[in-house]
């Protein structure tokens, strides 16, 4: 596999310097890619950057992830306006940790083949750099005026935000350090990054050129944004994150589930292994009946199974299943606490004191009187008539008792009304 060629299929290919191709050509090449860890898991937007480094050692690279311990604690001024908050030693040390684990699922890091993966941590290095060594070693190679030139540089110079701190301004002095030394020490001959890094990357390759006189290269994949304009990975309730804690498993699939056709088309060869073949005999199965959601259906079986696991996507197709109205009772009761929440999320609830179902509770006095799922006992008795009413999933009529042996997970009870309506009463 030609890793550049691979790339551009995909769509994941936005500037290349020149010499890349032919530098990748003559053997096993190592590159790497900077991830901050300024929190304790990835989210979805690491990922294109992620499936750069795995698709380079599915091609027979060694793909190296550097965490950015050092420049965490600093803060990159890259399409930012305003300066990040700084982190701890500790903090970042937990982040690191975490971030590991979820590089593990996408990177082959325990391996004796020549293209095993390799986890860095720039503070390592950096924490052993004096002020005086550094301003001195490598701050003298690189002009303040080629610092200036750089558009990140350029916009917090021209008004937007706070202007920009002498701690961001060194920031590209600092990545770029991280090359060189990969460079020397790793034999890393080339960064990957967001189109966005592109100014950080060459201030890399131009002081290993500057103070070594080699040859490092650079490569730059393009921003990822949604069809509609909005910002790829960003929800009402903010990032979808690969931390289940953060995310819940269903809400992870559900994301790609509801990807519009035109970002499936698009997502599907960014963030999967899918060959070239078979994502073009996905989009004509898709393109044949889009209502059957083909592409969104594989992409997020791929990517749930990978980053959670084939129980998680197991139980995120039963949850949906009993949402849109294909679940049974039996589907319902399997669901844990926090998949039956995550899947009912935003749904109304309501709170029930225990006492009220001890011996038993009318169906119509629980939906009218205990509960506000109905305004009135006439409206609850005609729906429940017309076999509109449903307690767990089953349908119930107006001589109905509710009681402990309803209890999902011990505490709750699924009503719904009519097709699409749904309510919790959780008892407590």
């Amino acid at each position: 596999m030609n890793f550049v060629e691979e790339l551009k299929w995909r769509g994941m290919l936005h500037d290349i310097m020149p010499g890349t191709e032919e530098m990748l050509n003559k053997g096993v090449c190592s590159a790497y890619l900077g991830i901050d860890p300024t929190a304790d898991s990835l989210h979805i937007g690491h990922l294109v950057g992620i499936m750069m480094l795995s698709h380079f050692q599915r091609c027979g690279h060694r793909p190296i992830a550097l965490l950015g311990g050092a420049t965490g604690m600093i803060g990159d001024p890259s399409g930012k306006s305003q300066e990040r908050n700084l982190l701890d030693e500790e903090t970042l040390k937990h982040n690191q940790e975490c971030i590991k684990k979820q590089l593990s699922k996408f990177l082959q890091f325990d391996t004796d083949e020549p293209n095993g993966a390799l986890l860095v941590n720039n503070y390592e290095w950096m924490s052993k750099f004096s002020f005086l060594e550094f301003i001195r070693d490598i701050g003298k190679h690189i002009t303040v005026n080629y610092m200036m030139a750089k558009d990140s540089v350029k916009k917090r110079f021209n008004g937007e935000g706070d202007g920009m701190s002498f701690t961001e301004f060194s920031y590209q002095l600092v990545q770029g350090y991280d090359f060189l030394h990969l460079y020397e020490m790793q034999n890393c001959r080339l960064q990957l990054g967001g189109s966005d890094q592109w100014g950080n990357i060459t201030t890399g390759t131009e002081l290993i050129r500057r103070k070594l006189n080699g040859e490092a290269y650079a490569l730059t994949c393009p921003l990822i944004t949604k069809a509609d304009g909005g910002k790829f990975g960003k929800t009402e309730k903010g990032n979808i994150w690969l931390d289940p804690e953060r995310t819940s498993p269903y809400a992870f699939y559900q994301f790609w589930l509801n990807c519009s056709d035109e970002d499936s088309k698009r997502y599907i060869r960014i963030f999967t292994h899918f060959t070239k073949e078979e994502i073009e005999a996905m989009e004509a199965e898709h393109d044949a009946a889009p209502h059957l959601r083909v592409l969104q259906k594989a992409l997020a079986k791929e990517l749930t199974i990978r980053v959670h696991s084939q129980e998680d996507y197991d139980a995120a197709v039963n949850a949906s299943e009993i949402l849109f109205g294909k679940g049974t009772a039996e589907s319902l009761a399997s669901l844990s606490e926090k998949m039956f929440l995550a899947v009912f999320d935003g749904v109304p609830q309501f709170e029930v004191p225990a006492s009220v179902i001890e011996n038993g509770c009318g169906v119509v006095d629980f939906l009218a009187e205990h509960t506000q799922v109905f305004a009135s006992k006439g409206e609850a008795r005609r729906m429940l008539k017309d076999n509109g009413v449903a307690i767990n999933k089953n349908k119930v009529k107006e001589d109905f008792n509710v009681s402990k042996e309803n209890l999902l997970n011990q505490r709750y009870i699924l009503v719904q009304k009519g097709k699409k309506n749904y309510y919790i009463v959780k008892i407590n």
